[in-house]
This record gives C-alpha cells, sequence and structure tokens, in this order.
C-alpha cells in the first residue's frame, strides 16, 4: 500500500519521477557565510518536485489514479485535488546549472562553476549538482560620479546613509536599494520625474584578490524632465468625491480656502481639519515624503472610503510646476450595526449576547468619530449542579475620538505621518448577580493615541476614573465576605482614579517577515494624587483607615503587565509563541487591588484546559460551590505561556495543536485560604498546565474558534500528584465529563 500510495507505480510507461536535486559544493577558498551560499544556490531549483506526506505522496496518487476523468464525478473530484506528477523529463539541468552560477554572480561569487549529473533509479531519477566556487569579492572603493551637480550634491550630502561599505560583499540586491534609497532622497528634493533606472553601477574587477571598485553614474539618455526640479502651483480638492463623477463638471463650483481650491460639493468636513492633513503646499517642492504622509493621514482620518492623488504638469507656466488634485470618496456618515449571539462559557453556562452599536464619522463635521454603543448578555446553567443559578448585565458606552492632540497647552504632533487621537469615553456597566448582589460601575477616561512608525503606538490616558459600587448583597454574600477578608476588600465599594500608558510594537503588519514580533507593555496607577494631597495637607493614610474622597474609600495601587508574542511563519503554517506577566500592588490607602484590577487566569484566551478564572490562587481553588461561579479569586501576580502551532485543512478550514500553562498568585497569603503566598523559588511547581487541539473557521475577516483542552497539570492537588498524564482516560464518560472542556469563541486567543 505504501508504494501504490507514493504514486511511481503508475507512472506512464518509460517515464521517471523527478524526486528533487541536491547541491554539493566545493570550496577553493575558505568562506565564512558557507550556509548562506548554500541556500541561495537552492532558491533557483526547479521544477519543484512531487509532495511527500509520510514517505507517500498522496496527491500525485489520486492524480494518477484519477486518469481520464470525466467532467463529473469522484474521479473528477480526486483529479481536482491531486498533484500532476513531476517527471525527470520536465527538468532542464543545463538551464539550472546558469542560473545557480547567476545567482552566485549576484552575490559577488563572480566566476562559479556548476555541473551536474542525474542519478537514475528503477522508477524515479535526481540531480546532483556540483558548485565550484571562490570565496565572494567585496567592495574596495565606492564613488558616485554623477554628471547633473545639482543632483551629485544633494546625493553627497545623504552619503553617510549609503548601503554600500567599504570590504562588504558584492551583493545584486545591495546595488538595487542603494539606487532606491537615492531614488527616493531625489523625489523628496522636488525630482518628481526620476526613476532609478536612471542610475547605472559600473565595477572593476581585481581577480586576484577578489575586490570590486563600484561607480554610479546617470545614463546618458535621461528624459530632461527627470532632471528637474518640480514645485507645487494649484492644489484642488475634491472633498466629496464619487467614482462616477466627472471631474470638470465639478470644477464648475469650487470655494478657495487657504489657497487651496475645494471643488464640488460643499464638504461636510471643515476645509481646515482636511488641510492639517495635507503636506503638500502651494509653491513648496515636491518631496515624496509628503506626498505620502498626507495620503496617510487622510486616509486615518476615518471619515474616507477612497483617497487618491494625482499629479500632473501645469502648461501655463514653464517654471517645472505640478498641478495636484486629491480625490476623497467620503465613507457612509452614519451607520448601525446589531449583534446577537449565543455564547458558552467554559464553566458550562451559555445564554444570549446582544449588542447595537451607532457609529457617526463626522460628528462635529471635524471628521470626529462618535461610537454609541449598548449591549446585555444572560447566562445561566441549564443544566448541572449550578442551574439554579444565573445572572444578567447591561452596558452602555458612548466615545468621542478627535482627530488632533487636545491639551491646555500647545503640543507638536509627535509624528506627522499619522493622525494622532483625543479620546473621550464614559461608560456604564450593570451586572445583576441573582441571589448575591448588583454591581454598578462608571468610568470616565480621557487620553490619547499616537504612532511613531506604522509598527509602533501609544496610548496615554492621563485620566482614568472608575467609581464602582456593591448594592443589595444578600446574606449568604454577605456571609462568604465576612469568611474572606481578602475577597471583601476587593468587593468594597471604592474610587479609582488614577492613569494609564500603554506602549505597543506588532510586526504583524509586516506580510513578509517570517518572525513577527508583538511586544505590548501596559503601566496604571491610581490613588498617587489624591494621596498627595493628603499628605500635604497633613492627613494620616494607611490601609487600616483609609482615607475617602466624598465619602468613598480610594484605592492605590500601581500595576504593570507585559505581553510578548513571536509569530513564525510558513508557507501556510504557523507557530505562535506568547509570554504574558503581570503584576499589580496595592499600597498606602490600599490592602488589595480592586476586583476589576485583578489577574485571572483560565479560559478560552488563557489556559483552555480551566474553566474561565478558575484557576488559582497559587494551589488553591474556589471549586465546590455556587458561590465560587460567581465569587472568585483574583491574584497580584500572573504568568502565562502558550505555545500553538496553526495549520491549513481545507480553504478556510484550519487546525491547531496547543499548549499552555500558568497561574495568578498573590503577594501575601489569604488568612481563609490555606495556601502560601507568590515564591520566586516555586511558582513554577504551581502552574496549571492543559493542551489541546483546535478547529477554526477562518473567512478573514471573522474567525469562529473550537478548542478542545483537557489538563495535564492541575496545581491544586498535592505536589506528588499533580501531573495527571497518565490517568487520561477518554473511554471514561465521567472521566470527560470532569476533564474536557470544549471552547467556543470568536477570534484567534492571541
Amino acid at each position: 500500500m505504501v508504494f501504490s500510495c507514493s504514486g511511481i507505480k503508475k507512472l506512464p510507461p518509460g517515464e521517471k519521477l523527478y524526486t528533487g536535486a541536491k547541491i554539493e559544493i566545493i570550496y577553493s577558498d575558505k568562506i565564512k557565510n558557507k550556509k548562506e551560499i548554500l541556500t541561495a544556490a537552492k532558491t533557483v531549483l526547479k521544477p519543484t518536485p512531487n509532495k511527500k506526506f509520510l514517505g507517500m505522496r498522496p496527491k500525485l496518487w489520486a492524480n494518477l489514479i484519477a486518469g481520464n476523468q470525466k467532467k463529473k464525478g469522484f474521479k473528477n473530484w480526486l483529479k481536482q485535488h491531486g498533484e500532476a506528477p513531476v517527471l525527470i523529463t520536465d527538468v532542464n539541468p543545463l538551464e539550472t546549472t546558469k542560473l545557480i552560477e547567476a545567482k552566485l554572480f549576484n552575490i559577488g561569487i563572480l566566476n562559479a562553476n556548476t555541473e551536474y549529473k542525474v542519478v537514475e533509479k528503477k522508477q524515479s531519477a535526481y540531480i546532483i549538482y556540483t558548485c565550484r566556487i571562490h570565496k565572494p569579492f567585496t567592495i574596495k572603493e565606492f564613488q558616485y560620479s554623477i554628471t547633473d551637480q545639482n543632483i551629485n550634491n544633494i546625493i553627497l550630502s545623504d552619503k553617510a546613509k549609503s548601503l554600500l561599505k567599504k570590504d562588504d560583499n558584492y551583493n545584486l540586491e545591495t546595488l538595487k536599494k542603494e539606487r532606491e534609497r537615492i531614488d527616493a532622497l531625489l523625489k523628496d528634493n522636488g525630482y518628481f520625474f526620476f526613476n532609478p533606472d536612471y542610475l547605472i553601477f559600473k565595477a572593476d574587477t581585481f581577480a586576484k584578490d577578489k575586490k570590486v571598485r563600484l561607480q554610479l553614474l546617470l545614463k546618458e539618455e535621461v528624459p530632461p524632465k527627470a532632471l528637474n526640479i518640480y514645485t507645487i502651483n494649484n492644489v484642488f480638492v475634491f472633498a466629496d468625491y464619487a467614482l462616477t463623477d466627472n471631474t470638470d463638471s465639478l470644477k464648475k463650483n469650487k470655494i478657495i480656502f487657504d489657497s487651496v481650491f475645494f471643488i464640488g460639493k460643499k464638504s461636510k468636513v471643515k476645509p481646515a481639519v482636511i488641510l492639517e492633513s495635507i503636506k503638500l503646499n502651494k509653491n513648496s517642492i515636491y518631496s515624496r515624503k509628503n506626498h505620502n504622509i498626507t495620503l496617510n493621514r487622510l486616509m486615518t482620518l476615518g471619515a474616507y472610503k477612497f483617497v487618491r492623488i494625482q499629479f500632473s504638469e501645469n502648461d501655463s507656466t514653464s517654471k517645472n510646476q505640478l498641478d495636484i488634485q486629491i480625490f476623497l470618496t467620503p465613507l457612509p456618515k452614519r451607520t448601525l450595526r446589531s449583534e446577537i449571539n449565543l455564547i458558552s462559557k467554559s464553566n458550562d453556562f451559555v445564554g444570549p449576547q446582544f449588542n447595537v452599536n451607532h457609529l457617526d464619522r463626522n460628528a462635529l463635521n471635524g471628521a470626529e468619530i462618535l461610537s454609541l454603543n449598548f449591549g446585555g448578555s444572560f447566562e445561566t446553567q441549564i443544566s448541572g449542579k449550578y442551574k439554579n443559578l444565573y445572572s444578567y448585565s447591561f452596558s452602555s458606552k458612548a466615545e468621542l475620538l478627535f482627530p488632533r492632540f487636545i491639551v491646555p497647552f500647545k503640543l507638536k504632533n509627535v509624528s506627522s505621518f499619522y493622525v494622532p487621537k483625543t479620546k473621550l469615553s464614559f461608560t456604564y456597566n450593570y451586572l445583576k448577580r441573582i441571589s448575591y448582589f448588583d454591581l454598578r460601575s462608571l468610568q470616565f477616561v480621557y487620553g490619547f493615541k499616537w504612532k511613531e512608525v506604522a509598527t509602533k503606538e501609544h496610548e496615554l490616558n492621563p485620566v482614568n476614573i472608575n467609581f464602582t459600587s456593591i448594592a443589595n448583597r444578600s446574606p449568604e454574600f454577605n456571609s462568604l465576605l465576612e469568611s474572606n477578608p481578602f475577597v471583601k476588600k476587593s468587593y468594597e465599594q471604592q474610587f479609582i482614579a488614577g492613569a494609564v500608558y500603554s506602549y505597543l510594537y506588532n510586526e504583524q503588519i509586516l506580510t513578509g517577515k517570517k518572525h513577527q514580533l508583538y511586544f505590548n507593555i501596559t503601566t496604571e496607577t491610581s490613588g498617587n494624587t489624591f494621596s498627595l494631597i493628603r499628605g500635604i495637607a497633613g492627613d494620616h493614610i494607611s490601609e487600616s483607615d483609609p482615607a475617602r474622597i466624598a465619602g468613598y474609600i480610594y484605592s492605590q495601587f500601581f500595576k504593570i503587565s507585559l505581553d510578548l508574542r513571536n509569530y513564525v511563519n510558513f508557507k501556510k503554517n504557523k507557530l505562535v509563541w506568547r509570554l504574558f506577566t503581570g503584576v499589580g500592588k496595592a499600597y498606602g490607602n490600599s490592602s488589595t487591588l480592586p476586583y476589576i484590577k485583578q489577574y485571572f487566569s483560565g479560559g478560552p484566551n488563557s489556559i483552555r484546559a480551566f474553566a474561565i478564572n478558575s484557576i488559582g490562587p497559587g494551589t488553591q481553588s474556589l471549586q465546590g460551590s455556587g458561590a465560587s461561579i460567581f465569587l472568585q479569586q483574583g491574584g497580584d501576580i500572573k504568568y502565562e505561556s502558550n505555545i500553538e502551532y496553526r495549520f491549513a485543512i481545507y480553504k478556510s478550514l484550519k487546525g491547531a495543536v496547543f499548549t499552555d500553562a500558568g497561574n495568578i498568585w498573590l503577594f501575601k497569603s489569604n488568612p481563609a485560604l490555606n495556601g502560601d503566598p507568590f515564591s520566586f523559588f516555586k511558582f513554577y511547581k504551581e502552574l496549571a498546565v492543559g493542551a489541546g487541539i483546535g478547529l477554526r473557521v477562518d473567512i478573514s475577516f471573522f474567525v469562529l474558534r473550537f478548542d478542545l483542552a483537557t489538563p495535564l497539570c492541575k496545581p491544586w492537588l498535592s505536589e506528588d500528584h499533580r501531573w495527571v498524564i497518565n490517568r487520561i482516560k477518554p473511554g471514561d464518560g465521567l472521566w470527560r465529563s470532569d476533564n474536557l472542556i470544549l471552547n467556543v469563541a470568536i477570534g484567534y486567543p492571541f
């Protein structure tokens, strides 16, 4: 069967299957970068042999067994999903030797010699390519010899940024990038019609010492206008442009605002706001950088679906000037979106969830974005030991984003390439835990978002105020709080006022990168300003006798969290590694972190083999009572690590295998529990560990995720019995009920 599925048996008579090629390199000199040279040579090998899986070629077998298929039926399906045989007669080894030598030439091995040998077996064949090479040529000297003096001066002024350095290996790709760098430099200095192809390198080689002298020249046949500096003349803005509009008819209606022509219908966004993003100004020298800044800022305003900039030479003057037309196609001003979902949590609670969102993309006619959101949910256990428990919640949020910094003092934009945002938001949440309590929270945030570059983003909320109150406490709930002072403290009615700063570095937008790094660090403080004022007033502040603001205890703490990820991309698959760690410390006016600021672990985006928020702190577990579902003990410290391999199955259907580990801890022990506080020397022994498999439906803009996981290590068990791998019994119904967790969620966990 293995022989049959290898695909070789059903080849056409007299044909041999091509199984690939090997490259053997013989070095005449001592060479350091042997691996890079071999990798470069392999990139030109062609064709690609048929794919193998566990020593077999199922796709080749499917293609051959289908034969001359009909238009319909099973054999046609096999043919469509199979793979045509790659035969040795499909290979042109002589051409491949030339490609290998050309590739080696491009990385400085100018005199390589390549031979080939076909090795035939009974029904297959492969090729051995033997390359005799020398060490790469290095740059002895590099000169700019540009005949146009103005261009030459501009290039020399930026010579320090040249990509070509003395003693570096000769590399064709580096030469191309150097031409592109110079082209970008010239375009930023007004040379609108210049092109990197107008530059040419001349190379003189010295075979004896493997050196090359490079000289950058200007081609003789360069068009005259490519050597002229262009300035901006007229700027036309079509602020309400539809793709079907006629620009000539629109020009009949125009107004002038700060020397810029606004054409067509009256702009819904104030002209002054649009001009803040236009960096191509009348009488200024053309700059590609300002061109890109203008395009990017107009797109990130959030008010436009399409932005297009068109340039044309001004025929009415001989001063080398450009007219600019900026076409802005607005997004719909208002949108209304509603969602109704059925939520299933890993703690077996299910229920409906709804959300309604109203978006206004130009709320105050200055490209402000107003978002109004209202949602609610209900959850209960349909069957199980907690089927009499249920809860419901409602939430509302109003958020207004301004496309600028709004501060009481003058502030220069951190980056002109992206539009900074100022955020004002109000949030109200109501949560009803039947037979336990009602929780109400009100939050106000005033803050800023801005980007340095595409991969770096900052968020600063200097004002972050949160007021939380708990009402309608049941006798059972009060009894639980009295028996657990730590939890009681975290559920106190508190006033949280502080600042939050977050820095994000994300390489996922760099699509061609194999290793994509994600790094997010968030810091938060609360209560320091109030404590400083009370301290200046001479008031004594302590956690045993906390101070109050307007009659309410205010929280004082510091918190820092780090989320680090690495995405390793293969052709269709991906390996993801994640580390999350966080520390929060209450001090001064507080003895514990507020409940909403504590860390929790377990659930569909955490340790997936355990129910949501069910892990810890430490070796403790609040399992076994109805209260443990609604009344949970959070932690001051959190550690989680995850590794997940994601692979393609068929079209939008994806699969995954994963392992998660983590826990939360307290800085000091809880008298109501028997566990110890966090210890650096033994925390790794208290990690909850789980593993599982996943199935995802990924249609780019929407991901439905199913993750099935089971615990491998349960930290609340005695130290000698925490690892439960040897107790896995998938055939046992009781074991499956107690240990298998199915997580159904939207989106990837990280």
